[in-house]
């Protein structure tokens, strides 16, 4: 007796999504961050006499602009909060604390940062707490390093501050990342496989029969599963694309460049591509282009033209 084989392993891997986010500031938020510099904590006062910390540029209930900028403590009373018990990179404190909202002294509303405390036992509603300030200040929220459990009353109400600092902060670059565990799913996993034997691989739905390349594991059209495997290709017609005038980082293509949508033959979905072994400004509707592989590349480098004469119109006119 002989059991049944056991399906594929589906695939996983770690993904790092990042790049830096750049913005202007300002003249409220350029303020508030210039003031983190110096060890000041700046909110804005609202139509209605309420304090906000951190600062907004416009009321949010009568949307009206905003410039009255206070000064309140750096001591506050935690609102609510939450136990991190596994730090991630890049978060504030590398040892385990709790993310807290802190409304400080003067201040109507709360401001989100890491409260450090030895366990989250040490940890309450209404507690008093302090601005702990990093040692190093450049004109960043992270110059409050975290709060920190303080003994004490609460300090003065908001004083008027007219905002002006020397070397004032215009601009910041925030490192903007994301981490986690991508799966392409049954599917996908088995079209990526193919793709390492120099094979596209599609499904086929049931009801509609139209080919999808890439799977997507149920049709789009129709909600029903797809496990009907089908070979296309490999070679196909460039139904429509562009041309990449700036270069992308750690991306060794020249520029410009063409990349384009391409229905491969059998397929009732078209893919990405780039187009090579042509000049950019000759590539059109209607091209029929192979694909290219390189030496251990586990999938096309490009897609060439294959010397066929160009495609009809109306052979993919539905692809577009």
């Amino acid at each position: 007796m002989t059991s049944a084989a056991s399906p594929p392993e589906v695939l996983r891997a770690p993904l790092v999504v990042e790049f830096p986010f750049t913005r202007s500031l300002g003249p409220v938020q350029s303020a508030f961050l210039t003031g983190l510099r110096e060890r000041v904590v700046l909110g804005v006062r609202t139509t209605d006499g309420k304090v906000m910390v951190p600062p907004v540029e416009y009321d949010p209930v009568t949307a009206e602009e905003i410039r009255e900028l206070v000064e309140v403590g750096a001591t506050g009373t935690v609102t609510t909060w939450a136990w991190n018990g596994s730090p991630r990179t890049g978060q504030p404190l590398a040892t385990p604390f709790a993310w807290a909202l802190v409304r400080l002294d003067g201040a109507d509303t709360a401001i989100l940062h890491a409260l450090d405390a030895p366990g989250p036992e040490a940890v309450r509603t209404g507690m008093r707490v302090r601005v702990r300030w990093a040692e190093e200040r450049t004109g960043a929220i992270t110059d409050i390093a975290c709060f920190e459990p303080h003994e004490g009353p609460e300090s003065e109400g908001a004083t008027p501050h007219d905002g002006r600092f020397a070397g004032v902060v215009t601009g910041i670059v925030a490192a903007a990342r994301l981490d986690y565990t991508y799966s392409p799913g049954r599917s996908q996993t088995a079209y990526i496989n193919a793709l390492a034997e120099r094979r596209t691989v599609g499904e086929r739905c049931p009801s509609c029969h139209k080919v999808y390349v890439p799977p997507r594991g149920a049709c789009p059209t129709c909600g029903v599963a797809t496990t009907d495997h089908v070979e296309v290709g490999p070679a196909g017609t460039v139904t429509t694309y562009c041309i990449v005038n700036i270069k992308a980082k750690n991306l060794d293509i020249e520029v410009p460049y063409v990349y384009a949508h391409i229905a491969l033959d059998g397929a009732d979905l078209a893919l990405h591509g780039r187009i090579g072994g042509i000049p950019y400004d000759q590539v059109r509707m209607g091209l029929r282009v192979e694909p290219v592989w390189t030496e251990g590349g586990r999938h096309p480098d490009h897609y060439r033209p294959t010397g066929e004469p160009d495609a009809d119109y109306d052979a993919y006119k539905e692809l577009i």
